[in-house]
């Protein structure tokens, strides 16, 4: 999986995924490929979601001491 993919667009696949699997429009066939990519999403939305939390954290640290 690529990991240039954005979390929005990670996010709006994962959506389409679920969408999907909840209208029980998957064929049984492809129903173990897409919950893969499914955890490959969650993966990546998590991991981009730790990102951006540790780099506003250190962000906000350095807002906050004098220089």
């Amino acid at each position: 999986m690529s990991k240039d993919i954005s979390y929005t667009d990670a996010l709006n696949e994962l959506n389409e995924i679920a969408h999907e699997i909840e209208n029980e429009s998957i064929a049984v066939d492809e129903l173990t490929t897409k919950l893969k990519r499914a955890s490959q999403l969650i993966t990546l939305c998590r991991a981009k979601l730790r990102l951006t939390e540790e780099e506003v954290k250190k962000i906000i640290g350095e807002m906050g001491s004098p220089e």
